[in-house]
């Protein structure tokens, strides 16, 4: 993956408010208590974290603000797309998964990606709250932040929402699947 353009061209910018924009306001119950002139504000004010933005849109993340941190004024977009994001999909882990690989290896990992993107991947803290509000990834799955101690063991976590419920899982790390991306987090 191309590291991301520190500064988009006027006529993208354009493009990508516009469509932030509108699923800003289509999806309120997301964010009842923040206002389009605050996150455009923040935006404009961040070339990088648009460009980051423009990343999370261009791979099918449908990107939206799910919170307002008071305490660091920051305004948090996540993934918001139905499913994992289509140009993430068919991913390892990370890096290590990737050279453990005998043979058909990806192309990619989904911690190269979103490093490459500037955003993180999404806890599982995050994965549960984004589905309070809504219900995300019922055909497919997607990488979550794995803790180190795990990490270590040679697995990685994933979640998805089967049965009405949201579930959390482990592979190991080299595994990747046609239905598997990865949904990121991006502080604004």
């Amino acid at each position: 993956m191309k590291t991301p353009l520190k500064k988009l061209p006027a006529k993208e910018r354009e493009t990508l408010l516009q469509a932030l924009k509108t699923r800003f306001e289509h999806h309120r119950e997301r964010h009842p208590n923040v206002a389009w002139t605050a996150v455009e504000a923040r935006l404009l004010a961040n070339d990088s974290k648009l460009a980051s933005l423009h990343q999370m849109e261009q791979t099918g993340g449908e990107p939206d603000v799910t919170s307002f941190d008071k305490k660091s004024g920051e305004i948090v977009f996540m993934d918001c797309s139905p499913e994992s994001p289509k140009g993430r999909v068919s991913v390892c882990y990370d890096r290590e998964g990737l050279e453990s690989r005998k043979e058909h290896r990806p192309k990619d990992t989904a911690v190269d990606m979103a490093t490459a993107m500037g955003v993180e991947l999404m806890s599982e803290d995050q994965y549960r709250a984004l589905q309070e509000l809504g219900e995300f990834d019922k055909k497919t799955s997607s990488w979550l932040k794995t803790p180190p101690e795990m990490r270590k063991l040679g697995g990685a976590l994933f979640g998805d929402r089967r049965f009405g419920r949201v579930f959390f899982y482990h592979n190991g790390a080299q595994s990747y699947y046609s239905a598997r991306g990865f949904r990121s987090v991006l502080r604004v």
